[in-house]
């Protein structure tokens, strides 16, 4: 989708937008050489409203973030300088491609912590973060036209990968329990009808970036089932799981389908997103192929970090941490609920997450989120227009919260500047006008 930058003068039609950039762009000689692929690499809405949720005196509801201030950043530079110090010729080295073997062992223990009880390390592949995950399952897996199932909607940084390696994504709608099974069946049959080769469906099952959902534990099974009998890969991307506000994960759809998912997790959520560490759980007949694709990318990944967190597993109470996070979050989320609930006008709807950092709020019919995050900003908060996690080119009547980050009594303020934004934008529906 092809928006203005938020900090942009006066608005323009997206139209009026491209025809700037061609201009700018078109009389160079290297325009030529562009790939078509680079032609699908779009300038994501989230990224400018990051940059502009800086700015003081804004309550950001917009990045999900975890609160690092409740890590022992204090103990954790010392460790850092340990090992630099006394490991420095390996920590500052080139390391293995597929991750370091003490890393790679810890994190089949994460698994485990979900219910994942028998993956091997040998099978493990340390990326950067969960989207290198993404990126690498489609370049190895996706032709360009090839069909690529998410939930709508989905984590906005995969519509952007899947769309750089030109496929066609296809969605399938949710309900309050997640990606409905027979929504996904009549999809497939569908697009199968049409002479389509899908390859996987992505999801996000333990609290959907952005909606918060849940994908209902009798259903899991179900959709693997589903797709294994249509020959189609599921990508469970789970950064969230273990932060389940009742402390008790769900299992995960690997769990019991060893070679029919591929598990992808990260550490951005559960420790810190800054050493840009995550990892995919590959059926071993996939393995070879999948460590491949990822080497020639990244060559190794980054050896420093991954033995910062090796001793932070090692040395430090990190389910303890977990546990922190998980009190600060629900802390967060239920201010955030209490706060819509006081002071968001009617004829509004809102998810209830069990977990994770966000809250997925529905306006009425014929609001579109997108030109009101301007007027949001200038009341002093910022959120996340719903279409920026949709492939779709339509209006969205949708926008994403997000608590992770931001102290209850800030929440609560952020909800109270924002609900006559809100109000405006439905009254001015309700007159039939356009906003």
């Amino acid at each position: 989708m092809t928006h203005e930058t938020l900090d942009a003068g006066p608005e323009l039609p997206a139209e009026a937008i491209d025809a700037i950039e061609r201009a700018a762009t078109a009389a160079h000689r290297h325009e030529e050489l562009f790939s078509e692929r680079a032609a699908n690499i779009k300038q994501s809405a989230v990224r400018d409203v990051f940059d502009i949720s800086m700015r003081p005196g804004l309550v950001s509801l917009a990045g999900g973030n975890p609160y690092l201030q409740s890590l022992p950043l204090e103990k954790l530079g010392q460790t850092a300088a340990r090992i630099i110090a006394e490991e420095g010729m390996t920590a500052l080295q080139y390391g293995g491609g597929q991750g370091t073997e003490e890393l790679r062992t810890q994190i089949c223990e994460i698994m485990a912590a979900e219910g994942i009880m028998d993956a091997r390390p040998e099978n493990v592949v340390i990326t950067a973060g969960s989207q290198s995950a993404q990126d690498v399952a489609t370049k190895v897996f996706c032709n360009p036209g090839d069909v690529v199932l998410v939930e709508n909607p989905t984590y906005v940084g995969a519509l952007n990968t899947f769309e750089a390696y030109q496929v066609q994504v296809e969605t399938v709608d949710m309900d309050d329990d997640g990606l409905v099974p027979e929504l996904l069946e009549a999809k497939i049959a569908e697009l199968h009808a049409e002479g389509k080769t899908i390859k996987f469906l992505y999801t996000i099952p333990n609290f959907n970036n952005p909606s918060g959902i849940t994908l209902a534990p009798a259903r899991r099974q179900r959709i693997v089932d589903i797709c294994r009998n249509a020959n189609i890969l599921v990508l469970e991307d789970n950064p969230y799981g273990l932060l389940r506000f009742d402390g008790k994960p769900l299992e995960p759809m690997r769990a019991a389908n060893e070679h029919d998912v591929i598990y992808m997790g990260s550490f951005s959520k559960i420790f810190a997103p800054g050493l840009r560490i995550g990892w995919a759980l590959v059926p071993e007949h996939l393995q070879r192929r999948f460590y491949l694709a990822s080497e020639a990318v990244t060559l190794c990944p980054p050896t420093l970090n991954q033995m910062i967190i090796s001793a932070y597993l090692r040395d430090y109470d990190w389910r303890g941490q977990i546990d922190t996070y998980r009190a600060l979050y629900e802390e967060r989320c239920n201010a955030l609920l209490v706060a819509l609930e006081e002071h968001m006008p009617s004829g509004l709807s809102w998810t209830r997450p069990e977990g994770g950092f966000f809250v997925w709020v529905t306006l009425p019919d014929g609001v579109d989120t997108y030109p009101l995050l301007k007027r949001a900003i200038a009341a002093g908060v910022v959120f996340i227009p719903g279409a920026a996690f949709t492939h779709s080119d339509e209006p969205s009547n949708k926008l994403r919260l997000a608590f992770s980050a931001v102290p209850p009594e800030s929440i609560a303020e952020g909800v109270r500047r924002l609900a006559p934004v809100l109000q405006e934008a439905i009254d001015v529906i309700s007159k039939g006008a356009d906003i």
